[in-house]
């Protein structure tokens, strides 16, 4: 991704934000219209969402912008491991081991998870319209393992992204974060945006996209540090939104490296983040499905150690 500041053109003054965004930016109007959506344009310093929102020559916009979507077809590669805990005509269910980018781009143009779901599902390669992600309606972070669903039609697939917009899809994780969460539950709300000062991470940052975890506590833990095992649920879905929730309340994930987890006072093979379980209605019968995912060997020898 490419960071894009520059004040408005006199020939752009009254033009439509996504309009400008296209042109100033080479990328196709969809893609403009995506980021202003999602949050990602500043006009001014200010998040605008409203793609329609027209715009002066004497105001400055500000965005990352996306790598172009490589014009080839993704090879199948059959070496990539995932396991699989539901497969029917419409649905995949996948539990994403960590150290897995799930689609290609910058810096991983192969090995992903893609790649080996074409491997076992080529009628996967035309679903959702995105060369790239096919199939693919949500993702995990790389180094986050757990449920993800992956849709195998057209049908599924425009099913599936309604119902997340609709936040009709459970999606519940474990963690381990630093210090004392003192609330045996507890709610953030606060809205994410790209960090005006670091912009490829994200931060609370006002004028943001609306975002909300609920947590609860598991467990407290006093040796060898204090630490808390949570589990947290996501009524929203932006970008790495649990790990900048819990940096921002004082807690950050325990291994997280990017938002102020990496510490040397306890060994941990990586963040500890694991979505262990899903729950959605199924796109063509309605009937509602739930899946469930242990945490991982790597992770659950973390909680043994602590007391």
């Amino acid at each position: 991704m490419t960071w894009f500041e520059a004040p408005l053109p006199e020939a752009l003054d009254g033009e439509r934000l996504d309009r400008v965004v296209a042109m100033l930016c080479d990328v196709t109007r969809t893609v403009a219209s995506d980021l202003v959506d999602a949050g990602e344009v500043r006009v001014d310093g200010d998040a605008v969402t409203r793609r329609s929102t027209r715009v002066r020559h004497d105001q400055v916009v500000s965005l990352m912008v996306p790598e172009p979507t490589p014009e080839f077809v993704v090879e199948a590669d059959g070496a990539v491991e995932f396991s699989v805990v539901h497969e029917d005509d419409d649905v995949l269910v996948i539990d994403k081991p960590a150290d897995l980018v799930v689609h290609p781009g910058a810096g991983n143009p192969t090995g992903t998870l893609v790649h080996g779901l074409l491997s076992r599902y080529p009628d996967l390669e035309e679903i959702g319209g995105d060369p790239i992600r096919p199939g693919i309606v949500h993702r995990l972070d790389r180094d986050t393992s757990g449920l993800m669903v992956v849709a195998r039609t057209q049908r599924a697939h425009g099913a599936l992204t309604e119902a997340l917009r609709a936040r009709l899809v459970s999606r519940r994780y474990r963690t381990l974060v630093w210090g004392h969460v003192e609330e045996p539950h507890g709610r953030v709300d606060a809205p994410i945006a790209r960090s005006p000062r670091e912009p490829t991470r994200m931060a609370v940052v006002v004028g943001g996209k609306e975002a909300r975890t609920e947590y609860e506590v598991v467990r407290r833990f006093e040796l060898p540090v204090p630490c808390t095992e949570l589990r947290c649920r996501l009524e929203t879905g932006r970008t790495h939104q649990i790990r900048v929730h819990l940096q921002a309340i004082g807690h950050p994930v325990v291994g997280d490296t990017r938002y102020g987890g990496a510490r040397q006072s306890l060994s941990v093979p990586r963040q500890f983040l694991h979505a262990e379980h899903l729950g959605f209605s199924h796109p063509r019968s309605g009937d509602a499905l739930a899946f469930d995912s242990p945490l991982p060997t790597g992770l659950r020898d973390v909680l043994d150690r602590l007391d």
